[in-house]
């Protein structure tokens, strides 16, 4: 009996998220976008549900309303669901024009970039799904080899099986390192109109960074009320946690 009224406590919540969804688009395309940001805040309150496209319906909104922070928050969130989706992306770059620091992206270089660009080309989920169907491809060339009674047959089993071993070796690597990567990146924004990036984690350190609204930065440590963060140039730094809002 508790299952049942659990399902059905689950069903009118996912029900009652889909129509209030689209009441929020309704309203975007009418123009009313602070009334469409209410109502898929509310969904995020009220009912905890995360989707690429709801953060993405009210990033757009935040954007229309100028609000740089909120909106390029938002795309992060989107892209954290849905990595490198190309429309969430292309807004995210209009957004950042709104923002005041400009600040440089320092890549990696060498062999650091090589291995970031293959492992990057997904997240860990599709790398994971990668190698179970690489692995159910090793299983079935290893029943060809074993039932094979040709040599020359036995040797392409063999052979294929070889390769198919070194790729799953590599899709599960890949897969390992992105989640890592997914697991100790912290991206945050700064939602203050100004904040100052202190030298030590008190406000008798000295000022290194002036930071504006919207900025991007990684949160890398938490000393009380003070997060030790790392600016896409390198640069480091102490910042009042008030004043920034972690992506994850």
């Amino acid at each position: 009996m508790k299952n049942i009224l659990y399902l059905f406590l689950l069903i009118s919540q996912v029900f009652f998220a889909q129509s209030s969804f689209e009441k929020g688009n309704a309203l975007y395309q009418k123009g009313q976008y602070q009334e469409a940001v209410q109502v898929y805040e509310d969904i995020i309150k009220e009912n905890k549900q995360q989707s690429a496209e709801l953060y993405f319906n009210l990033a757009n909104s935040y954007y229309k309303l100028n609000k740089v922070a909120p909106s390029i928050y938002n795309y992060e969130k989107a892209l954290v669901l849905k990595p490198n989706d190309p429309e969430t992306l292309n807004n995210l770059k209009f957004a950042k024009k709104l923002t005041i620091d400009e600040i440089k992206e320092v890549p990696k270089v060498g062999f650091a970039k090589l291995i970031q660009n293959f492992t990057g080309i997904f997240d860990y989920n599709q790398w994971a799904k990668i190698s179970v169907a690489i692995a159910f491809l090793f299983l079935l060339s290893f029943i060809g080899y074993y039932f094979s009674q040709l040599t020359l047959t036995k040797r392409i089993y063999f052979v294929g099986m070889f390769v198919l071993l070194v790729a799953l070796v590599l899709s599960v690597s890949a897969g390992m390192s992105e989640k890592n990567h997914f697991d100790n990146d912290r991206p945050a924004i700064v939602f203050a109109e100004l904040s100052e990036v202190r030298s030590e984690p008190q406000k008798a350190g000295a000022a290194v960074i002036l930071l504006h609204e919207g900025a991007k930065v990684y949160v890398m440590e938490t000393v009380g009320k003070w997060k030790k963060i790392e600016l896409t140039d390198g640069q480091e730094g102490w910042i009042d946690a008030s004043t920034i809002k972690e992506v994850k």
